[in-house]
């Protein structure tokens, strides 16, 4: 298979590994509506912002949909495309190396796209989809980076949206009016169904006693459908008048049929088969039924909202104001969701901007009773309280359209938590540090233990924190006495604290995993009772 290499990969290809775990903090002025609706937005870079996530949400989010920035030249905003925020410079001046001097552009924009993507990979569900925006700048490299992270087996499609405007002043004599989605699915998961419009049943206008229909011509058209490319479809079907009729093309030359001489016999038995007589002679069709009222999504979308109708929309939500310059249309973000969720799944975008993702979960979960759940991460601090939060905050609670009180919209509902990032889980020592707490450290304990986050958010009041398939896992740790290993204060598994640890359940035979910062139970013991022992800091992933 083919792969993708830039100037500084090498540099970047563990990234998502090395990255710090840092607290997540929750403020509720900030915060809007429900706060216990399961919404966040997390203000701060998306790398770190997601490594913090990961213990909790790894392997539960069941479609991403991410807008990183085309790399056109002409962007703005923190990941733009020549690099210019000194956050993004130092990075890659850390990350890379004197290397990063000589990056170009793509190489810049790579070694941002490909620890984030694989990082975005560990949240996804085994049925998960991820949709990624892209203009042609970057699509091929995307493609292939996407195939190396994901996987070439899980390419679905690449979706064509129409954007409404021109991008640009075009390239070499073309306007580019397109860009496009790429969309990759964890093995063997396909896209749902979307609802028939009146304009695609209109098509449908033929009826009989089993519904409505169209008429395809059975006849295969096109140049490439010759009949040496099949040719056990090429054979002749009876008229009605008995005239034995062949795929020949008008132009004289030998087609063939869309189907094998069998499934012909079948679709005749059926009713499925129509002839009509013309000036030309016999022509033979085949009926299509409208099943239900679900149809395949098609590869090319021309039927959502444009660039300056997104923009007009957030607009008037902000009484007139134009607050953003690049928002994507809400029914384009409905249609991914609904393309790849149900109503109580949790949705993740890591390049939030002005949160359409979110509008568009919450806007869904108004129209059909869902809970469906957003993670939404926003860098810039200017963009997320003010532009992101705002948004949010007004269509939960309802908003006077372009500011007119005579034009009130009635809002969404729900709510959402706002977070920034804290400090990191391990100081530069490797230690814990001085500002974590139990729930904190359980989390990130159990998840790189198991590999799955915590079931459930714990307090304290007990070492165990959680079972998963055949361990369960327990933490001794008093943040007031970290790094001291004492007996009293309970951060040390001695044989009286070995004794006192609560059974997991009845019937639970695996092994028990506990996290202390020291330990004064022998060997021979701790086999006896089935029991590892892992220090603190020293023996947690990810220190």
């Amino acid at each position: 298979m083919p792969t993708l290499d830039w100037i500084g990969k090498r540099a970047v290809v563990n990234q998502h590994r090395e990255v710090p775990y840092r607290l997540i903090h929750c403020d509720g002025e900030l915060s809007a509506g429900d706060a216990d609706a399961g919404n966040l937005l997390v203000q701060g870079d998306n790398l770190e912002a997601l490594k913090a996530l990961l213990p909790y949400y790894a392997g539960k989010v069941k479609c991403i949909y991410i807008d990183p920035p085309y790399n056109t030249g002409n962007e703005g905003w923190v990941y733009n495309d020549n690099v210019a925020s000194p956050e993004i410079k130092a990075w890659l001046g850390k990350v890379v190396g004197k290397e990063a001097e000589d990056l170009s552009r793509h190489d810049k924009w790579l070694c941002m796209m490909y620890p984030r993507l694989r990082l975005l990979r560990e949240f996804l569900r085994e049925d998960g989809v991820i949709f990624v925006s892209i203009d042609d700048t970057e699509l091929a490299t995307l493609r292939l980076l996407m195939e190396e992270i994901f996987g070439a087996r899980n390419f679905v499609a690449q979706f064509s949206r129409a954007t409404g405007t021109r991008m640009g002043s075009g390239s070499r004599g073309v306007a580019r009016e397109l860009d496009y989605l790429l969309c990759f699915a964890n093995s063997g998961v396909s896209l749902k169904r979307l609802p028939m419009s009146e304009r695609d049943l209109a098509i449908y206008n033929l009826e009989d006693s089993r519904g409505r229909y169209l008429l395809r011509t059975l006849r295969r058209t096109g140049g490439e459908n010759r009949r040496e490319d099949r040719p056990s479809m090429f054979f002749p079907v009876s008229a009605p008048d008995g005239t034995q009729v062949y795929p020949i093309a008008p132009e004289g030359w030998e087609s063939r049929w869309s189907c094998s001489e069998a499934t012909y016999r079948q679709l005749l038995n059926d009713d499925e088969i129509v002839w009509k007589h013309t000036k030309d002679g016999w022509k033979v069709y085949q009926k299509f039924y409208v099943h239900g009222s679900m149809k395949e999504v098609s590869d090319l979308w021309n039927d959502v909202a444009g660039n300056k109708q997104a923009t007009r929309a957030v607009s008037s939500v902000f009484g007139g104001q134009k607050v953003f310059d690049t928002p994507k249309p809400v029914d384009l973000i409905s249609r991914l969701v609904s393309l790849a969720t149900d109503p109580d799944d949790l949705i993740l975008d890591s390049f939030a901007g002005s949160g359409t993702t979110g509008h568009a979960v919450l806007d869904l979960n108004k129209q059909d009773g869902g809970n469906r759940r957003f993670i939404l991460v926003e860098m810039e601090e200017a963009i997320a309280p003010d532009i992101t939060a705002e948004r949010l905050r007004r269509v939960i609670d309802g908003y006077d359209k372009g500011g007119d009180p005579e034009k009130p919209v009635e809002g969404l509902g729900g709510g959402f938590r706002y977070c920034r990032l804290g400090s990191p889980l391990f100081n530069e020592f490797g230690d814990i540090d001085g500002g974590v707490i139990f729930p904190d450290l359980a989390a990130h304990v159990f998840f790189s233990e198991t590999g799955s986050p915590l079931p459930k958010k714990v307090d304290g009041s007990t070492p165990f924190i959680g079972t998963h398939k055949e361990k369960a896992v327990y933490l001794l740790f008093s943040p007031a006495e970290q790094g001291f290993a004492r007996e009293a204060s309970g951060n040390v598994l001695t044989p009286d604290a070995l004794a006192k640890l609560p059974a997991p359940s009845n019937d639970f035979e695996g092994v028990r995993v506990v996290y202390a910062e020291g330990c004064t139970v022998s060997s021979e013991r701790l086999k006896a009772e089935g029991v590892i022992f892992k220090q603190i800091p020293y023996q947690i992933e990810g220190n």
